[in-house]
């Protein structure tokens, strides 16, 4: 475990947060063997826009994201009805259109050093994996809410 790291800024000392200090650990997932239905129906119910693809031992294999999902979608312009559409995901395994090759980060990470990645490489989010098993995820919304709630505490003093 990485120990706290602290910044000393004008003469006062700040804590370095972490990636877990962050982090969603309430997961929702899916296994190569799921269907694209499955995950667009995921994405609704929960109205998240990442999901993140496991093993049976929970090992993080890769991530499928809206834009996945959208891209292996017919369009509705085809005019296809709902029931034909969802016979088709049905059929598509997620491992099709899931991303393999997708950056992650440690739970002892810094927050700064996660915002970077997702800031210059344009990332939506990162899937939080330590020795291999999948423990989190960390999103653009995560910063924001930080940043919100950091405003708000300025505005108190």
């Amino acid at each position: 475990m990485q120990k706290s790291r602290d910044k000393v800024i004008s003469g006062e000392k700040i804590a370095m947060f972490h990636v877990k200090d962050l982090m969603t650990t309430k997961l929702f997932s899916v296994q190569e063997s799921d269907n694209l239905l499955t995950a667009r129906q995921l994405m609704d119910m929960a109205r998240i826009r990442h999901i993140p693809v496991v093993g049976p031992k929970s090992e993080f294999i890769g991530l499928v994201t809206h834009r996945d999902i959208l891209g292996a979608t017919i369009s509705r312009l085809a005019e296809i009805d709902e029931t034909t559409q969802n016979e088709i995901d049905a059929g598509i395994p997620i491992k099709e259109i899931m991303r393999p090759d997708v950056t992650t980060v440690g739970p002892d990470d810094t927050l700064r050093d996660a915002a970077d990645i997702l800031l210059h490489h344009k990332y939506g989010c990162l899937p939080v994996v330590q020795d291999g098993k999948l423990v989190g995820i960390i999103t653009e919304a995560d910063f924001l809410r930080l940043t919100i709630n950091l405003m708000d505490a300025l505005e108190k003093e």
